[in-house]
């Protein structure tokens, strides 16, 4: 166990030093503020306050893990060693960058409180961040900080044996409408035949009606080829299924149809499920909880995940709604067209509620990487390229690592073209060595 000696104990404090001691690293920690505890203890130990009290591992520490509700905070990113950082703390400090308080600001969102400038749907824009600004998107620095933080421990105590965690992977398979021309219903099959004809869509027309006809196979039907894939693996998919209504965003498939409840339950039977929310349903907290109860109703268990259509979080309210509703699991942080650490980890984190200061039971799951954020990379060489890039930065901390694609990623659709390759370099990355 570590032992942090501080002026004052606050939940924000407790919070970032457990993410990072032991969610990150392992091992257990406890604080006090009494001096003399902090002498007669004599097993692993730091001081994090503002003046150092002896020789002792000494973090300086920032005013922010103090304070209360949001400040206008002055940042300057530095280079340090193979990353960056802020909340330089000077050199009588035994590391040279609060990366304390740094890396609540990353975990807590601290910056998707401020006013900002939103894209179209209204969510929070990759090249607001912080990280995109100064160059370390691509990098989980909360996780490379806290690695820097243990190599200093193991030099101080070279007689403790610091748990190893491994590289993980959790695939997520979103899915935003189950079958591309399946299960539309007359007026939706109506609507979109009139629309090949006057855009002279002749061949989408032509499988349009093969697949209704059965004569070729639905599109966006690949689950057969996932639950293959499912098998050859020990680390479970997550499908979000939408089972909203059909709307200006959401164009899903009607829920109470029978032939999609059972799919659904078929893919319950060898991957994990839960709900794809609607556009609507994010800002409507008794829709959201109707369609929670429709899933539960469907897979016959509680909903512990969820994810958010378009990736649009409304900060903080989304993930309140979503503790309020008792859902364990949220997906959704993450930048559909930028690949990187939205919030600077790859190890699943606390929902942190800055308004009501206090650390919520709500775990979430950032993603790393959807299939879309690929498609800026001409060719399929870029693609693996880029892809190999960002597992590596995860396994470099033995990270987890979550990507993002859907169900028609993995079709023979030209656009997705190398997909299937893509997919299988991630589940070989948890196969090596």
């Amino acid at each position: 166990m570590l032992l942090v000696y501080t002026h004052k104990i606050s939940p924000r404090l407790k919070y970032v030093f457990k993410h990072i001691c032991t969610r990150v690293l392992g091992f257990k920690v406890d604080f006090t503020t009494k001096v003399e505890e902090f002498i007669a203890h004599d097993g692993l130990k730091m001081s994090y306050t503002r003046q150092q009290l002896g020789n002792e591992f000494f973090v300086k520490s920032h005013e922010i893990l103090y304070e209360q509700g949001l400040s206008d905070i002055e940042i300057n990113v530095h280079q340090w060693e193979n990353t960056k950082c802020f909340f330089y703390n000077g050199e009588k400090s035994t590391m040279p960058f609060d990366i304390f308080a740094a890396s609540f600001y990353l975990l807590a969102r601290y910056e998707e409180y401020l006013p900002q400038v939103k894209d179209e749907f209204g969510r929070f824009i990759a090249t607001e961040s912080i990280a995109y600004k100064h160059g370390f998107l691509h990098q989980p620095v909360v996780d490379i900080w806290a690695y820097k933080f243990k190599a200093i421990l193991r030099e101080l105590y070279p007689d403790f044996v610091f748990p190893e965690r491994a590289y993980s992977i959790k695939p997520i398979i979103d899915v935003p409408s189950a079958y591309n021309f399946r299960l539309k219903g007359i007026m939706r099959t109506f609507g979109g035949t009139l629309k090949d004809l006057f855009g002279l869509k002749l061949k989408r027309l032509y499988n349009r009606y093969a697949v209704l006809f059965s004569l070729k196979h639905d599109p966006y039907d690949t689950y057969k080829y996932i639950i293959n894939k499912q098998k050859q693996t020990k680390y479970k998919f997550l499908f979000f299924f939408l089972i909203g209504a059909f709307s200006t965003y959401d164009k899903g498939i009607n829920v109470n149809k029978k032939n999609f409840k059972s799919l659904i339950k078929h893919v319950g039977d060898y991957c994990h499920v839960g709900l794809k929310i609607s556009y609507f349903a994010l800002e409507n907290n008794l829709l959201l909880k109707k369609e929670k109860g429709k899933m539960e109703a469907i897979i016959n268990s509680s909903l512990i995940a969820s994810r958010n259509s378009y990736s649009k979080l409304n900060f903080p309210e989304s993930y309140r709604n979503l503790v309020e509703l008792e859902i364990k699991e949220d997906y959704t942080m993450g930048y559909p067209n930028h690949i990187g650490f939205r919030a600077g980890s790859c190890t699943p984190f606390l929902f942190y509620d800055l308004d009501f200061e206090t650390q919520t039971p709500l775990k979430i799951n950032s993603y790393h990487i959807m299939d879309y954020a690929l498609l800026k990379n001409k060719s399929f060489l870029d693609k693996k390229k880029t892809l190999n890039e960002v597992i590596s930065e995860v396994k470099k901390v033995n990270g987890q690592f979550v990507p993002v694609f859907h169900n028609y990623t993995f079709s023979n659709l030209q656009h997705w073209n190398g997909f299937k390759e893509l997919f299988n370099i991630i589940l070989g990355s948890a196969n090596e060595g």
